[in-house]
């Protein structure tokens, strides 16, 4: 268990915090390409933070604070321009680092102008979704992950989910839960209510791993009737640190983000790419779809597997009371977990760049992930389809088409030979 202060340490995320410090070292997901369509800008909440996102008319990203220097009024209601925003109030401008450029009743002050400069960070595109910077200079370079330049069909589901992003994150290196609430509990629910829960999930983990690696936390683990030959263990898959996790298998690759919306807020998000046999082109912007996790009645939608881990995370509270609980030998993942924030805290605090940042120009970043994921991939896509946040999807029947039609052809294929 932890103390009231290294429990605080590892979850307050404002400015000047340990860990809010920490946080702003990275490039975070805000907003979704589509969502500058018809609006110019957008009020986003980032690390404790509201700040005015903004898209020019020839499709660059700007993000500032929302509140004008001047008057606080909000920069959201204001003008786009192409080297800037300028507040709707009284005519303020600001440019893209944030220095007030122009204050139109202010006209011969210009010393008054140069002394004005708001918090802004850099935003870019990326896979659909906008992405944004707001640490200090200067910023690293946007790493562009496997799942979101890869070739294929993509779709994004959303949420926000009302806990930290700390407990989110410690799921990730928590291979246990998975035989127990994706495996016993699911099946506890099919037999009460009449429906077969997923068989690859019920499996006894006999061995698990945990190794440090340059992207964070390598996880691996022999199931029940495996060996370390299988993927879920030769290979495994990572969580991303701070606020990502990558799985795979049956030819989707998945990346799980967590943003940090403020201390008992989280962004969710699953972005999948679809790609049987690798024969698909690239679909730039993907399919965008909301899940549920609770139903009509106010109660957790616990028949699939996502909403089952909704439902661990948010029951725990807001923020866990990690002064209550006791971690056994099983949860040597959740104490790496903490032991690498703890460093990479120091770190920053040292003036140094912590695990992850990336400093260098390039096209992708492939990282290690299962295909053969739980020794099942002939029928492990339509599961995880069926299964999880996926049936939410607007394209879930296509999907299912597609990856049926490529096992079949493949199996067609192999009979012929």
């Amino acid at each position: 268990m932890l103390t009231v202060e290294q429990n605080n340490e590892l979850t307050q995320i404002g400015p000047g915090t340990p860990m809010g410090e920490l946080l702003r070292r990275y490039w975070y997901p805000i907003a979704f390409e589509q969502d500058f369509d018809t609006v110019p800008s957008k009020t986003v909440r980032l690390l404790s933070e509201d700040w005015t996102l903004y898209k020019t008319p020839s499709g660059k990203y700007g993000i500032i604070g929302e509140k004008c220097a001047h008057r606080r009024a909000s920069l959201t209601y204001g003008v786009v321009h192409e080297d800037g925003i300028r507040c709707g109030y009284h005519g303020w401008k600001y440019d893209f680092d944030g220095q007030c450029t122009e204050q139109p009743a202010e006209a011969d002050n210009q010393n008054f102008r140069d002394r004005v400069k708001m918090k802004s960070g850099k935003a870019q595109p990326m896979g659909g979704l906008v992405w944004v910077y707001v640490g200090p200079d200067p910023a690293p370079e946007l790493p562009r992950f496997d799942v979101f330049v890869k070739a294929g069909v993509r779709d994004v589901g959303y949420t926000v989910i009302p806990c930290n992003w700390l407990q989110i994150m410690e799921n990730s290196v928590d291979p246990h839960h998975v035989e127990w609430l994706h495996g016993y509990y699911f099946n506890f629910l099919g037999e009460t209510n009449g429906f077969e829960a997923p068989k690859a999930f019920q499996k006894k983990h006999m061995k698990t791993g945990f190794d440090e690696m340059e992207w964070g936390i390598l996880k691996r683990r022999v199931l029940e009737g495996g060996t370390e030959e299988n993927d879920d263990w030769k290979i495994g898959h990572p969580l991303v640190f701070p606020f990502y996790m990558r799985v795979g298998g049956a030819y989707i690759d998945q990346m799980q983000i967590r943003v940090p919306i403020d201390e008992t807020h989280t962004w969710k998000l699953f972005y999948s790419t679809h790609n049987p046999g690798e024969k698909l082109t690239t679909q730039e912007r993907p399919h965008v779809y909301e899940y549920l996790w609770k139903d009509e009645e106010g109660r957790f939608i616990t028949d699939y597997i996502e909403g089952q881990d909704v439902m661990a995370w948010v029951s725990q509270g807001e923020i866990t009371d990690r002064t209550q609980e006791h971690l056994g030998r099983s949860d040597a993942g959740v104490a790496l977990l903490r032991k690498m924030f703890k460093e990479n805290m120091r770190k920053v605090a040292n003036g140094e760049d912590p695990i992850g940042t990336v400093r260098y120009k390039h096209d992708i970043i492939n990282l290690p992930c299962e295909k053969d994921k739980f020794g099942a991939e002939r029928t492990f896509a339509a599961a995880w389809i069926n299964g999880g946040s996926m049936r939410y999807s607007p394209i879930k029947d296509e999907l299912l088409a597609l990856h049926e039609s490529y096992w079949s052809d493949l199996e067609k294929a192999e009979a012929g030979a």
